[in-house]
């Protein structure tokens, strides 16, 4: 399993991947903090794609292409806001993990790169979010042979020591 899972301190768009996910919002449109860098990064073909959407429930995902990022698709799926864990959040955060990762299996993706979901603007703890992340993609590996590998992308040094612990202590547990 650990061979499965890496963490990677760096900028999403760069990774030359099957998938990258995008932490979004409703709309698809764009917006701040990791959606603004990949809309940026895809260029404006990406929103031309997302406008034919009809935006995205939260702890749902759907998939486009990554036009001119190096990653060959682009799996938006859209995080909860946290209210302090009292609005179903830890649900909505696992489903978005298993979403895009049932979409990477559908496609056969062999990477995916994961963002911290909702830890952004959206305000969700990394000490909460962390885990659910990785507890989610231990879970789905253990019965799929998609994705081979997947990446979670930390964009500090401090999300790179949370999810390093965080991962280490899963596994053991594993």
């Amino acid at each position: 399993m650990k061979s499965r899972l890496e963490i990677f301190n760096g900028d999403i768009t760069k990774l030359k991947v099957d998938a990258i996910v995008n932490a979004a919002n409703n709309s698809l449109l764009g917006g701040g903090g990791v959606d603004g860098a990949i809309h940026k990064a895809a260029g404006s073909q990406l929103l031309e794609e997302c406008k034919t959407l009809n935006g995205c429930d939260t702890g749902e995902a759907k998939l486009t292409k990554a036009y001119k990022l190096p990653s060959k698709f682009i799996i938006h799926t859209v995080g909860p806001v946290w209210y302090g864990g009292t609005q179903n959040e830890h649900d909505l955060l696992t489903s978005c993990y298993r979403n895009c990762l049932q979409i990477a299996a559908e496609n056969e993706f062999k990477t995916i790169a994961f963002p911290s979901i909702s830890t952004g603007v959206y305000g969700y703890p990394m000490l909460y979010a962390a885990p659910i992340a990785i507890r989610q993609c231990i879970n789905f590996l253990e019965s799929y042979e998609f994705p081979e590998k997947v990446i979670f992308v930390c964009f500090d040094k401090i999300a790179e020591k949370i999810y390093k612990e965080i991962l280490a202590k899963e596994l053991k547990n594993f």
